[in-house]
C-alpha cells in the first residue's frame, strides 16, 4: 500500500481508505471496468464517494476513460508515467464482441493525428473490436 499512497500524494490526492481500496481494485483488474462494476465491488460504500473518487483519479491522470461503443463508460488505470496527453500517452483499446470485456493495449500507441487549422483535439479514442485471446482459444 505504501507505493499507492505515495502515488496519490504525488498527484495531490488526499489518501483515504476508500481511495486506496478503489485503486487496489482497479490494479487487480486486467480489463477496464464500469462505474457499476466498482459499485458492485463496494456495495456498502456511498455511490457518490465512488463516483467522486473515479472522477478525481481521472482528473489527476491515474485512470483514463474508455468509450468502447457499448454505451457504458469504462475506466482503467493509466500506465506509469502517463499524463493522458494526446501527443504521447494514448493507446489502443480492444473490445471483445464475445465476452464484452475491454482491455488496454498500452504497447500499441495511437500516432499523433494532425487536425486542420482551427480545430483543437481534446481526446482521441481508438477501439479495435473483435474476439479476444481468451474467447478465441489462442
Amino acid at each position: 500500500m505504501q507505493t499507492i499512497e505515495k502515488l496519490l500524494e504525488s498527484k495531490d490526492i488526499r489518501v483515504t481508505a476508500m481511495r486506496l481500496l478503489i485503486y487496489k481494485f482497479l490494479a487487480e483488474k486486467e480489463v477496464a471496468v464500469t462505474l457499476s462494476d466498482i459499485e458492485s465491488a463496494f456495495d456498502k460504500a456511498d455511490r457518490t464517494t465512488l463516483y467522486r473518487t473515479v472522477k478525481t483519479f481521472e482528473e489527476k491522470a491515474i485512470v483514463h476513460q474508455i468509450d468502447d461503443g457499448t454505451g457504458n463508460t469504462k475506466y482503467a488505470l493509466c500506465e506509469k508515467g502517463c499524463n493522458c496527453e494526446i501527443e504521447t500517452d494514448l493507446h489502443l483499446h480492444f473490445h471483445c464482441n464475445n465476452c464484452n470485456e475491454t482491455v488496454c493495449l498500452t504497447e500499441h500507441k495511437i500516432p499523433q493525428i494532425k487536425v486542420p487549422d482551427g480545430f483543437v483535439s481534446e481526446n482521441v479514442n481508438l477501439v479495435v473490436k473483435g474476439i479476444c485471446d481468451k474467447c478465441s482459444g489462442q
